[in-house]
């Protein structure tokens, strides 16, 4: 009883910042006015992952559901109805499937919130225990539109009735799926019922070939069949309605969730805002703390350090830094040079803070200065940004900003010698310019204009590996910045503005003394060379 007891305890001393019950529910509702008449939509959790062949890795949760609930434990099911439903005989817009209380396994694995927490804490009041599910009559044949997305294909089997393994397989029985159902392929059909151009069709069916080629299976698919018997327009359009009137959408899913998610709320912005700040002191830290005996690892730690510091979890994707030509790499996360020297560094670093994740980089000299060449590149990036930000505002498209950078970028470059027709700028330049963050460090959308209250990067970059076909001089350097911002009504709000980004006062921050100066550790005895502390 007092092993029991010691579980069940509630832990102490959390964060208090954390979104709100009344935030969830109100994005549940938010969906809800997005989804077609008659439809369930279902939010499942992410699957677990081993590490090591031991203890699974720190769970990340599905930013949807995450997003829908605030509940961040696998092995859950949320289903959200556009019209109220009679269950057991009361009237329901949701129901939500959790992972039951367990006294031995969250001695384990952490403690679980149950079915009442997720009431208390979450506010949801239609909450069973997952291996309930298989025994609720939910009549999943009256909706006109399940609306769900995409279902992993490698979820670990297991015998427990409430884990996600047996859930889906539990969703598909009841929704009518086929057990072999395909990821990819209904994904791939998503695309052909989006599509209006009789070219693009036909390029889809010899993707289709490819795809029976490389996996026998799909010549026997029914809908596989169909595609492929289609000959003339007339019967792309017969086809596309035929798919159109699929009992299932995950195309929709996209869609709603996407629309949501682009614009972020007031609430979120206070823990995005908390993500970047974070991040940013980390980067100038380390600007002061920098010194040419540094590892990549060093400087890594130095900046996930401060973003534990300061609260945040973890960070929002693989931390990059990368010295000299390791920054030529766009996601390079080896991080093994032992030595930085008189290298740039390119830092792709970001914390997340409650799920929410910034994405901020700096490129920096180790040695305090930038070179003449690495003064040009960074100068010539820096105004590419520049052109960029001029030209956010509520309603522009994104593309004329991503035009703008990239013009700046290879007039440059054609003037430096480096290139010698303006189209060879991707030899350098071979990324977008900018892309959502917020739950995911590529947060979801949908609009191609920009909108009020979107948070974007803009990161233009100029990357020249050693043998590139220019001039040696210019082999090595990579740069990129990297700056989030907030779309307002009219232009934008720089939200990583704490860290500096030219030249001048990038060298005048490496000048300033660190507070980590004076850091010492003990020596090592195992007889290999011993470093210093940051």
């Amino acid at each position: 009883m007092l092993l029991l007891s010691f579980i069940l305890h509630a832990q102490q001393d959390l964060p208090t910042d954390y979104l709100s019950p009344d935030f969830h529910k109100s994005r549940r509702d938010a969906a809800r006015q997005l989804m077609p008449a008659n439809s369930v939509m279902v939010v499942f959790a992410a699957p677990t992952r081993t590490f090591s062949n031991d203890v699974e890795y720190f769970y990340h949760q599905n930013p949807d559901l995450y997003y829908f609930t605030g509940y961040k434990e696998p092995h859950a099911v949320l289903f959200l109805f556009k019209e109220s439903q009679t269950f057991k005989g009361n009237p329901v817009n949701e129901i939500f499937f959790v992972q039951k209380r367990n006294a031995d396994a969250e001695r384990w694995t952490g403690r679980r919130m149950g079915t009442e927490g997720v009431k208390s804490k979450l506010g949801i009041t239609t909450v069973f225990n997952g291996e309930d599910f298989a025994s609720q009559d939910i009549d999943f044949s009256k909706f006109d539109k399940i609306i769900f997305d995409n279902l992993p294909d490698d979820v670990v089997r297991g015998s427990d009735p409430g884990s996600l393994f047996r859930l889906m397989s539990t969703f598909k029985s009841k929704a009518g799926i086929s057990e072999d159902y395909d990821a990819a392929l209904n994904n791939y059909f998503d695309q052909v019922g989006n599509n209006e151009s009789w070219m693009r069709f036909t390029q889809y069916q010899e993707g289709i070939k490819n795809r029976i080629r490389s996996n026998p299976k799909y010549a026997s698919n029914t809908m596989i069949t169909k595609f492929m018997d289609v000959k003339d327009s007339a019967g792309m359009v017969s086809f596309r309605e035929e798919l159109g009137k699929r009992k299932y959408s995950t195309s929709l899913f996209r869609q709603i969730t996407g629309t949501l998610r682009e614009v972020k709320t007031p609430e979120e912005m206070d823990l995005i805002r908390k993500a970047v700040e974070i991040s940013c002191l980390a980067h100038n830290e380390v600007m002061k703390a920098v010194r040419a005996d540094m590892s990549e690892l060093e400087i890594q730690g130095l900046q996930e350090y401060i973003h534990k510091r300061y609260g945040a979890e973890g960070v929002g994707y693989g931390s990059i830094v990368g010295a000299g030509e390791n920054g030529c790499i766009l996601h390079y996360m080896e991080n093994t040079k032992t030595h930085v020297g008189k290298d740039l560094i390119l830092m792709d670093v970001g914390a997340e803070y409650h799920g929410y994740t910034a994405d901020v980089t700096r490129t920096i000299p180790a040695d305090g200065k930038f070179s003449p060449e690495e003064r040009a590149i960074y100068q010539l990036v820096y105004d590419a940004q520049e052109a960029a930000f001029k030209l956010l505002k509520d309603g522009a498209r994104w593309s004329e900003a991503g035009n703008a950078a990239r013009e700046v970028i290879a007039n440059g470059l054609l003037g430096l010698g480096i290139i010698k027709d303006k189209k060879d700028v991707t030899k350098y330049y071979p990324h977008g310019l900018s892309h959502h963050i917020g739950l995911d460090v590529h947060d979801k959308g949908v609009s191609q204009i920009l909108k009020k209250d979107m948070v974007i990067t803009i990161e233009p970059g100029i990357y020249i590996p050693n043998d590139s076909p220019c001039d040696k001089k210019w082999w090595g350097i990579s740069v990129r910045i990297e700056d989030d911002a907030l779309i307002t009504q009219n232009g934008y709000e720089l939200l990583s503005a704490f860290s500096p980004r030219s030249i001048t006062d990038i060298e005048k921050m490496i000048a300033e003394k660190s507070v980590l100066d004076n850091y010492k550790l003990p020596v090592l005895k195992s007889g290999q060379q011993p470093k210093k502390a940051f």
